[in-house]
């Protein structure tokens, strides 16, 4: 589900609707290409959709028996890495994530001459919705991996 919001959210920026771009949690000048629609950012938008596209495809290949025809270790290995990389944009420990966020919020971590007031708002909103959304997002592939670790495929799999 996930994969899918954050595909469609992509899909709307590429085709020109702000759809939360103004909430991404970049550096000024590259905030500014973003918000300009800068080509090199929309293209992004499209690609960014069609790898969003392929991770539904992968999540519902784990549960839908045609899933059967893909091999089991790119499925694992595609939801681990998926999950994990997920899992480590949520904490971020340098830039975005709840560390990162938390670093600039209390100060500890300066944020562009010039602009710490934009950079203070942007941290909140990647504290209280984007780093959460990636947390979860992450630990639902994880979920999908360990279930698919565990059991060899997911619901579409029957006892004998």
């Amino acid at each position: 589900m996930c994969t899918a919001a954050y595909g469609l959210m992509k899909l709307a920026q590429a085709l020109g609707a702000n759809a939360l771009a103004d909430k991404d949690p970049l550096p000024p000048d590259l905030r500014q290409r973003l918000l300009a629609r800068d080509p090199l950012f929309v293209a992004s938008h499209w690609i960014l959709f069609a790898v969003a596209v392929v991770g539904v495809l992968v999540a519902l290949a784990t549960v839908r028996p045609w899933g059967e025809r893909v091999p089991r270790r790119i499925l694992l290995a595609v939801t681990w890495t998926v999950g994990g990389f997920m899992i480590l944009r949520a904490f971020g420990p340098v830039g975005y994530g709840f560390v990162g966020d938390t670093l600039v919020l209390t100060g500890l971590q300066p944020p562009p001459g010039g602009h710490t007031e934009l950079a203070r708002e942007l941290a909140r909103w990647d504290l209280l919705l984007w780093s959460p959304f990636f947390l979860v997002w992450g630990l639902l592939w994880t979920a999908t991996a360990w279930h698919l670790a565990r059991t060899g495929r997911g619901r579409g799999q029957r006892s004998a």
